[in-house]
C-alpha cells in the first residue's frame, strides 16, 4: 500500500485545515488508520485512528474535541479536520496503514505516507 498524504501549511491559529491521505496499491478498506505527527526533536506521536470501516474513531487527549478524523472508502481517503489548530500542534503530520486494526502506536502500522508539514502560527 502507498500512501500520499496532503493539505499541510501555514495557517493562523484558529483557522481550520484539512490533512488528506490517499491509498492506492491496497484494498483501503480493509486498513486501520492513524495520523501521526512528529515535532522538531521530538519522537512521533500519535494524533487519531479510525477503524477499517469507520465505525470507531480515537484521539489523543490534546486534540480531543479540535480533530476530527474521517475515511472515504469510495476514494481510498483518510481526513484529518483541524479546526481550532495551535501553534503547539505545528508538526509533520503522517498518515499510516494497519491491516484489519487500529493502534495508537506507531510500530504496529506497515506502511506510512511521506509526512505533510503543518506550521500553525499565533
Amino acid at each position: 500500500v502507498q500512501l500520499q498524504a496532503s493539505g499541510g501549511g501555514l495557517v493562523q491559529a484558529g483557522v481550520s485545515l484539512r490533512l488528506s491521505c490517499t491509498a492506492s496499491g491496497g484494498t483501503f478498506s480493509s486498513y486501520g488508520m492513524g495520523w501521526f505527527r512528529q515535532a522538531p526533536g521530538k519522537e512521533r506521536k500519535f494524533v487519531a485512528g479510525i477503524s477499517w470501516r469507520g465505525d470507531g474513531t480515537y484521539y489523543t487527549n490534546d486534540v480531543k474535541g479540535r480533530f476530527t478524523i474521517s475515511r472515504d472508502n469510495a476514494k481510498n481517503t483518510v481526513f484529518l479536520q483541524m479546526d481550532s489548530p495551535e501553534p503547539e500542534d505545528t508538526a509533520v503530520y503522517y498518515c499510516a496503514a494497519r491491516k484489519f486494526g487500529t493502534s495508537m502506536s506507531a510500530v504496529d502500522y506497515s506502511y506510512w505516507g511521506q509526512g505533510t508539514q503543518v506550521t500553525v502560527s499565533s
